[in-house]
Order: structure tokens, then C-alpha cells, then sequence
């Protein structure tokens, strides 16, 4: 049997019954749970390594002209899916966080599913950007109930690590999916490479009905109730933090395909492997971000920051190189990832009742971060600064990120607050809807 006993336990003063999982039950929730992080994460970033492939059948007289300018308005689908994310996070878990959080991570992997099987087979820029943005509107509201879940999963003292199983598909995405599905498109075209995504997230639909528990929603959560998050000065501190972290990422992993080709003389098909690198370091990242955002939330995001600089300002200068630009890269991929665990559990720890749409909103800050760093990049690009130039604008964002932690400490400090202080979520009963 993969399921457990039920066993009492204490939440907020009222003795309730949990239904406790084995541990191959729990393994097996958190790989479906995984699975549609991995779905996630391929479906919002093949677009960056096949970006010219999409500039050059979307966008095919801008093309002729000027690769680097249709490159730049390419990149606009990363935009759009980033500005779907934004919208669809805080609206999504505001509304939906006393539903039954099994049924709507069914709906969200099927609404996945749809979105992506419409990016693939609509004909026009102009609709292909449409459905980016569709399919960006259940992101948020997936990675902050899946978070939830996962917490719950894990059990009180592991919510960092909880929160990091889940964005381990999205970072895994980056080792195997993205750059297995960039390879992909560029033997078979950038539609079957969407199509495959879609794919994916078919199979994260059936994982999560087979294998994920039945688990309530917050049965006295109302929008209003969730709204009141957006109240505390502590809590759009974190959401700036994490949207400026992601947004100098995005900065340059938006034109990693040119930087890698253009700049550093690398053929096309080079490109996955440095996919590759970048996954890898994402991976590490969101492994060591788990453990130190369960350690010290806020210690983890001004090292991984930190980070940030070194890597972001080793590559500007070493791009050029292949050593340099592998190094580089994969200790971007560390630094960005690293950050949102720690940002996520702050978030947990600084909503008071609204945990579901905290716990989402971080995915939205984190897409304005995406949008922002595309839009920024493509700017100094269009404007003829060539393809370092968005590394320079990712490490001039670092400023402001460190500015705002800087500020939530002092802030937490003048008003007697602990730093170390944690809010584990409310334990709530598995198998019962």
C-alpha cells in the first residue's frame, strides 16, 4: 500500500485527522508535481534557443532585412508568455484558493496543454504572441499551488525544499527538455517542437490524477481575504526582489542562442549543449537555494545576488571565449535559480493568510522580471550595442535587487521584527475533497 495512517496533528489549536503518505507514495506526488514544473519550463523557454528559427518563418521580410532586429521582435513571445503569467497568477489563485487544489492543478496542466498545442499550430506572429500569452496564464497559478502541496508533502521545516522539488522539473527543463526540444525544432521545425511540449503536459495530466492525493483548498480563503497580501509593504519588497533577480537572467538568457552563435563563434548546433550548461547550473542552483532558503531565507538571496554580479560580470568580459562563456553561464544559471526558492518561502513567511496567492504572485513577479529582461535586451540590441549588451543591462538590475533586501531588512528590523521568522503553512488533511 503507497498510502498511509491517519494520524492526529494540531493546526492552528483544532486537532484534525491527516492522512499521512509512505514515502513512495510521497516520492511518486512529487514527481507529478515535477512533471509539470518540466512542462513549464520547456514550453516557456524553447522559445530562446530557436528563436532565429521563428524570426525566420513568422517574421520572414523584417528577417531579410534585419536578422537582428526580427530576432529582437521574436523575442516578444517570451514577453507575452512572461505578461500571461503576470495576469494569470494573482487572478487564478485569488479566486480559486478555496477550490480543491488536485481539481485545479488538472485544470491548469489541461489549460497547459490547449495553450501550447495553439502556439504550435496557429499560422501569424500576431496569433502565435496571442497564444504565448494564453498559455502563460496558468503558470503562476500551477508552481503556487503545486508549492503548497509540495510543502504540505514534506512536512513542517521543509517548505524550502518542498517549494524547490517542484521548480526542480522547470530546472531539470533546462538540462534534458529544452535543449532536447531545441534540437528538435531545428531538425524538424519550431512547430513540432511546441507540439512535443504539448505533449508533455498530456502525460503531467494523467501523473497528477493517478498519483497526487486529494487534497482541500482553504475552505474560509475569499478573494478579499487573499487580496489583503497586497496590503503589506513586506510582501511587494519580495515580489520587486525576485522580478528584478529574474529580470537580469532574462536579460541574457532571452539571447543566449545569438550571444552563443554570434559572439562567441559557435555553430547552431552547439547551441543545446549550452542549453545544456545553463540547465545544469539552474539545477544546481535550485537544489543549494532549497537548503540555505531553509537555513536563513534572507542570508540565501543576498549570497545568491552576489553571485549574480560575479557570474553576470565574468561573462560580459569572457564571453568571447568558449571557456568563459560555459563557465559563465552555468554559474548564471546558479545564481538566478538559487534565488527563488528563498523568494518563494519569504513570501510564505511575510502573507499571513494569504498563502495561496503569495505563493503565486511570486511566479508573476518573476515573469515581469522575464518581460522586463527581454524587452531591455532587445532594446540595446535593436539599438545596434550588439549581443553583450543585455549582460551589461542584467548586471545594472542586480543594483536595485540588492537595494530592495537591503530594505525589507531594515524595515523588518525598525518594526521589531525576527528575521529568521517562519510561518509554516497550515496543515491540511490528504485524501479528501
Amino acid at each position: 500500500m503507497l498510502d498511509g495512517e491517519c494520524v492526529p496533528r494540531e493546526s492552528n489549536g483544532v486537532v484534525i485527522q491527516v492522512k499521512t503518505l509512505t514515502p513512495a507514495r510521497t516520492r511518486l506526488a512529487l514527481l507529478a508535481l515535477a512533471l509539470g514544473g518540466f512542462g513549464i519550463g520547456s514550453t516557456e523557454f524553447v522559445v530562446l534557443g530557436l528563436l532565429p528559427n521563428i524570426a525566420h518563418d513568422l517574421l520572414p521580410q523584417l528577417y531579410a532585412r534585419s536578422p537582428e532586429i526580427a530576432n529582437a521582435q521574436a523575442g516578444w513571445l517570451a514577453s507575452a508568455y512572461a505578461l500571461g503569467v503576470v495576469v494569470g497568477a494573482p487572478t487564478i489563485a485569488a479566486f480559486a484558493a478555496r477550490f480543491p487544489r488536485k481539481k485545479l492543478l488538472l485544470v491548469l496542466a489541461a489549460a497547459f496543454t490547449i495553450g501550447t498545442m495553439l502556439s504550435a499550430v496557429l499560422p501569424t506572429f500576431g496569433l502565435v504572441l496571442a497564444a504565448r500569452f494564453l498559455a502563460g496564464l496558468p503558470h503562476g497559478a500551477y508552481f503556487g499551488i503545486a508549492s503548497l502541496v509540495a510543502a504540505s508533502l514534506m512536512g513542517p521545516g521543509k517548505r524550502g525544499a518542498g517549494v524547490a522539488y517542484v521548480l526542480s522539473g522547470l530546472t531539470i527543463a533546462n538540462v534534458i527538455g529544452v535543449p532536447a526540444i531545441t534540437f528538435l525544432g531545428q531538425q524538424a521545425g519550431w512547430r513540432v517542437a511546441y507540439l512535443a511540449v504539448a505533449v508533455i503536459f498530456g502525460l503531467t495530466f494523467v501523473a497528477l490524477a493517478v498519483l497526487v492525493p486529494t487534497q482541500p483548498g482553504d475552505a474560509s480563503a475569499t478573494m478579499k481575504r487573499e487580496l489583503t497580501a497586497f496590503g503589506r509593504s513586506q510582501v511587494w519588497l519580495t515580489l520587486l526582489t525576485g522580478a528584478i533577480g529574474f529580470g537580469g537572467f532574462f536579460c541574457v538568457y532571452t539571447f543566449i542562442s545569438p550571444i552563443s552563435t554570434d559572439v562567441a563563434g559557435l555553430p547552431a548546433s552547439l547551441v543545446p549543449i549550452v542549453l545544456v550548461v545553463v540547465g545544469l547550473g539552474m539545477t544546481t542552483g535550485n537544489l543549494i537555494g532549497g537548503r540555505a532558503a531553509d537555513a536563513n531565507v534572507v542570508r540565501s538571496i543576498f549570497f545568491f545576488f552576489a553571485l549574480f554580479i560575479v557570474s553576470l560580470t565574468g561573462l560580459a568580459l569572457t564571453v568571447q571565449s568558449l571557456p568563459g562563456l560555459v563557465t559563465f553561464v552555468f554559474l548564471v544559471g546558479v545564481a538566478a535559480a538559487g534565488i527563488s526558492p528563498a523568494i518563494q518561502t519569504r513570501l510564505m513567511d511575510v502573507a499571513g493568510d494569504s498563502q495561496t496567492l503569495a505563493a503565486a504572485a511570486n511566479h508573476s513577479a518573476l515573469n515581469i522580471g522575464n518581460s522586463l529582461g527581454a524587452f531591455l535586451g532587445g532594446l540595446t540590441v535593436a539599438a545596434g550595442f550588439g549581443y553583450v549588451s543585455p549582460v551589461w543591462v542584467g548586471l545594472m538590475l542586480c543594483v536595485p535587487g540588492v537595494a530592495l533586501v537591503t530594505w525589507s531588512v531594515l524595515l523588518q528590523r525598525s518594526r521589531g521584527g525576527s528575521l529568521a521568522s517562519r510561518r509554516e503553512s497550515p496543515v491540511v488533511p490528504l485524501g479528501a475533497e
